[in-house]
């Protein structure tokens, strides 16, 4: 039988070592089926109009099975208003019950009751894209903080005849929608300028009127199982 050469043996196995060492260091895509949260990296693309919840929910699972994540069922963030014939959905009933970990593996809520309480670890630096990536904040450009929810500060739809939800999130340019700073930051120290869920209304429900206050028709994305 032939003999390899001493030095060809020592060449090929510093290659294959090479090798296995560039496949343990290649970065992920995003979180995988460890992450239970995530922030959109896009919207839509047609502002407020995300075919209604059912649609948003099918923005979150598509962008979760682009980022590695394939063994959850994923929720969007958003309350819906009541309507002559159907009643009032709460985003904080759509999401499961926890706990919720980031792209990074972060924990960003143990629970429905943390993640809308004083314990709740959602900021700029924990509310992540599915990829993992920073979402533009107060101070950055463009600022994109502004994330639709539809939603009063405890999860649940906002009643009354204004709308809060841009048409139960089927319009792109009439109607306003109830959004949320995902830094927690805003042009004062209030409460509502530095809550996730509950900051203050849209000029409108279009591209252009979101991103006018500091938004990109991002949404929040929970896996409910």
């Amino acid at each position: 039988m032939r003999r390899l050469h001493p030095a060809l043996i020592l060449a090929t196995g510093a290659v294959a070592v090479l090798a296995a060492c560039g496949t343990m260091s290649k970065p992920m895509a995003g979180g995988g089926d460890g992450m239970t949260f995530f922030v959109a990296s896009k919207g839509s693309g047609k502002g407020g109009d995300l075919g209604g919840v059912a649609g948003a929910d099918g923005l979150c699972s598509s962008l979760a099975a682009a980022a590695g994540s394939t063994g959850h069922t994923w929720r969007a963030y958003l309350s819906v208003q009541a309507v002559p014939g159907s009643p009032s959905i709460d985003a904080r009933d759509r999401v499961g019950k926890g706990p919720w970990r980031n792209a990074k593996g972060v924990v960003v809520a143990q629970s429905v009751a943390d993640l809308h309480g004083a314990g709740s670890n959602l900021n700029k630096q924990t509310a992540l894209t599915e990829t993992g990536a920073v979402v533009n904040g107060r101070g950055d450009t463009p600022n994109q903080h502004d994330i639709l929810t539809g939603s009063q500060p405890n999860g649940t739809a906002i009643a009354g005849n204004a709308d809060t939800t841009c048409h139960n999130w089927t319009s792109g340019g009439e109607g306003a929608a109830m959004v949320g700073h995902s830094d927690r930051t805003g042009l004062d120290e209030s409460v509502p300028a530095k809550s996730w869920n509950s900051s203050h209304q849209s000029r409108g429900c279009s591209v252009d009127a979101l991103k006018s206050t500091g938004g990109d028709a991002r949404l929040y994305c929970f896996a409910a199982n």
